[in-house]
């Protein structure tokens, strides 16, 4: 705890006592109004709770307490780590809202600037009970963590990502002198993006679009409309492409191995998968360039990827990318093209638009008969398991009670409890 102005001074005492391991930060306060000052007095606060990984709860005097000289408006305050969580003013009565302090805890472990000093002599330990009770959430948990909801950060936060993605591959480019990036296309989202930021890496290098060889690479389940729209963008774009159809291959390796064509296993589905990679390899060793990969954070999580096919390449530009946040970056180039570049955005609409699927299972009256979600579940759920186990590290029981607490009344609880990897058919 410390009182009022401790928070402005150059060494406030809160300082220490985070260092000795304290999670909430108490402010008892009087801080009068004026014109400004709430602003100010809001960045304090935040900013010492991020600066401390702390808890901040500030309490100030209310408007029953004005004088004659001073008018007092009840600024109360709860952050934690940099984040707002409740804040009241011109109002009095409680000022609600719930402090993590797994998650505190768990970022002071990982971040080696937070150290912890021998106790100061003035620190004085007082200690108190308060009864164990179920906790009932007031704080918004967002269900799209990956993604900000309002729409100019939810812009800016696509064009920081391009750029720095972009920025990655430009280097590795440089690097490896590689002559041209290998992408394969198949008109689904991560492909879509992959040679989006290769387009971008190229432009940054000063080199033509057509240094990108775009590979489709037709087979079984391809659908005319993700066959098209992946010739489509790569012609929008500029690239240079290729077009290899599979079949043939696949099918002499499958009478090789004596597979079944009429078995539709992990065997059919993978054989297709990992001679797409080959044949990238194979192309990328002509042209001097390297394989750009494609899949993104949360297949590489699940396991939803075929091991020595896509789940490899030369360099994964949409590997810390989950696909929640792959389709909004679709979006935003698909927006903000919209004037400039009606016929890239149109395709790009279209892809949007088009199921999430492997297309390794044969269509069904020209359409896709394979779509991820239904094998794996929405893959909004899954990245919100990822970004809470992951980043956070909370337990199982701790992400269940925040995704019932997020999505409680967008999906049947059912489907949230729903665990099934065996579901998972593609990896091996």
């Amino acid at each position: 705890m410390e009182i009022c102005e401790d928070l402005w001074a150059p060494a406030p005492p809160s300082v220490e006592l985070a260092r000795k391991g304290a999670t909430v930060i108490l402010n008892l306060s009087a801080s009068n109004e004026l014109v400004g000052k709430a602003d100010y007095r809001r960045s304090l606060v935040t900013g010492q709770s991020a600066r401390l990984m702390c808890g901040y709860v500030y309490a100030d005097a209310g408007e029953g307490e004005s004088t004659t000289d001073v008018v007092f408006t009840g600024h109360n305050m709860i952050a934690e780590n940099g984040t707002l969580l409740a804040e009241r003013r011109f109002a009095t009565g409680l000022t609600v809202s719930e402090i993590d302090v797994d998650r505190l805890i768990h970022d002071r472990r990982r971040t080696n600037t937070f150290t912890f000093g021998k106790e100061p002599p003035e620190i004085w330990r007082c200690g108190f009970t308060l009864p164990v009770e179920e906790t009932r959430l007031t704080r918004y948990v967002s269900p799209s963590p990956f993604v900000p909801e309002d729409a100019a950060g939810r812009a800016e936060r696509c064009e920081e990502i391009l750029r720095i993605a972009s920025l990655g591959l430009k280097k590795r480019l440089e690097h490896t002198r590689a002559r041209t990036a290998v992408v394969g296309l198949s008109g689904g989202l991560d492909s879509t993006l992959a040679i989006l930021i290769a387009a971008i890496a190229m432009r940054l290098l000063d080199r033509p679009a057509s240094d990108i060889i775009a590979v489709t690479m037709p087979c079984f389940g391809t659908t005319d409309r993700t066959r098209d729209n992946a010739v489509e963008l790569s012609r929008r774009l500029g690239a240079t492409l290729k077009r290899i159809d599979i079949g043939e291959a696949v099918k002499q390796h499958f009478r090789d191995i004596g597979q079944s064509m009429e078995t539709y296993d992990v065997t059919f589905e993978n054989g297709q998968a990992r001679e797409r990679t080959q044949v990238l390899m194979d192309i990328a060793n002509q042209v001097g360039g390297m394989v750009v990969g494609t899949g993104d954070l949360s297949e590489l999580a699940l396991g939803w990827a075929t091991y020595n096919g896509d789940h490899m390449s030369m360099y994964g530009v949409n590997a810390s990318i989950p696909k929640t946040l792959v389709r909004h970056l679709v979006s935003y180039v698909c927006g903000d093209k919209a004037e400039s570049e009606p016929e890239l955005s149109h395709v790009l609409a279209d892809i949007l638009d088009t199921p999430v699927s492997p297309e390794l299972l044969p269509a069904i009256n020209g359409q896709i008969s394979q779509k991820t979600e239904d094998l794996v579940g929405p893959y909004e759920l899954h990245d919100f398991f990822l970004y809470y186990a992951i980043r956070w590290a909370f337990p199982p029981r701790k992400v269940l009670r925040l995704a019932e607490h997020a999505f409680g009344r967008s999906y049947d609880l059912s489907l949230i409890h729903i665990s099934e990897p065996t579901r998972l058919r593609r990896i091996s």
